[in-house]
């Protein structure tokens, strides 16, 4: 049997699309290795549209649930759970036959293959953990990948973020609507951050960055109360705020750390059909989440999207439903 459509991918926006397609009656196969994203393990979320607080394991719930209601008898859409896919095969590779030119074949680590016309790639991307003594222990309980959602958390608190990038500079910026103080670490000289960037943000007189520091500790029992952090070897600048570096370890007392330090997009089973960006990032075109190969459309974490949020992702995916379902009806 040959799909429509198959869907990778059980966070916001693999569930979006599967749901999208079900109602548009493509035969379509949704393959995930887990639900829910990124956005699991937070315990509140408090910007998924609709829904003024709910936690990780809830909404990847949810997701399962709305996308499992579109499966059954009469439905076009089939689910395979806890799979994972390893490749993604051309119609030009020689083991197709003849009559399969023009399709993909899908291979999961199970051994299965499925063949497909379209494919909608929604895998995500993992955020690069900070690697401190008690970084783990501490995780959500203070510690957390994620500005918009959980920045309400510390309103009128002091707060740490880590990084030197946009993303960086950008949490920073978000935090101060909530937060009493901000200060960014970086581990570099040099932020990445575009300097328009960083000019605009170090003027707002709550916020400081110090450069050139090595992060060693997250400080704190049940919940984070501070991070211990020391100049980086052979350190010898002032940081943002004028103070000068030592030799000797700092205790910044805060109540929340936000790790802003890269995401690793899980796009390695695609590396070898799709164009990726220097990071990994699968590269499409952001009016109709194309990829440049024909036939394959990517939406969410995954892609060189400008942003990177629930909504905008599920939103990613309908763009990219409504564009397949043209493609498949249209050409």
């Amino acid at each position: 049997m040959t799909y429509d459509l198959i869907i990778i991918g059980g966070g916001p926006a693999g569930a979006a699309a599967a749901v999208y397609a079900s109602r548009k009656r493509l035969k379509t196969l949704f393959i995930t290795s887990e639900w829910g994203g990124q956005s699991v393990v937070s315990e509140q979320i408090f910007n998924w549209i609709g829904t003024p607080s709910i936690s990780g394991s809830e909404l990847a719930e949810g997701f399962k649930k709305h996308v499992l209601a579109n499966t059954g008898t009469g439905q076009t859409l089939e689910v395979k759970e806890g799979v994972m896919v390893n490749a993604i095969l051309k119609a030009e590779s020689p083991e197709f036959a003849e009559e399969k030119k023009g399709l993909f074949k899908i291979k999961t680590n199970n051994g299965e293959e499925f063949s497909t016309k379209t494919i909608l790639i929604t895998t995500g991307s993992g955020r690069r953990k900070l690697e401190a003594k008690n970084a783990d222990k501490l995780e959500h309980k203070g510690l957390t990948y994620c500005a918009s959602c959980d920045g309400p958390i510390f309103a009128d608190m002091d707060v740490a973020v880590i990084g030197g990038g946009n993303a960086a500079f950008e949490t920073a910026a978000q935090l101060l609507a909530y937060c009493k103080s901000v200060t960014i670490l970086h581990r570099s000289e040099d932020f990445k951050a575009d300097q328009i960037t960083i000019d605009k943000v170090l003027k707002n007189e709550k916020i400081k960055a110090i450069k050139n520091v090595d992060i060693l500790e997250i400080k704190g029992e049940k919940f984070v109360e501070g991070i211990v952090y020391k100049p980086a070897r052979n350190a010898s600048h002032s940081d943002a705020g004028g103070n000068k570096t030592t030799g000797s370890e700092i205790e910044l007392k805060v109540s929340g750390i936000f790790v802003e330090i890269g995401q690793i997009p899980n796009t390695s089973f695609v590396k070898d059909i799709v164009p990726l960006d220097k990071i990994g990032r699968i590269k499409m075109n952001p009016l109709n989440q194309k990829t440049e190969v024909e036939g394959i459309w990517a939406a969410g974490d995954c892609t060189d999207v400008l942003y990177h949020q629930n909504n905008i992702a599920a939103g990613d995916a309908i763009r990219a439903l409504e564009d397949i379902y043209l493609h498949l009806h249209t050409k």
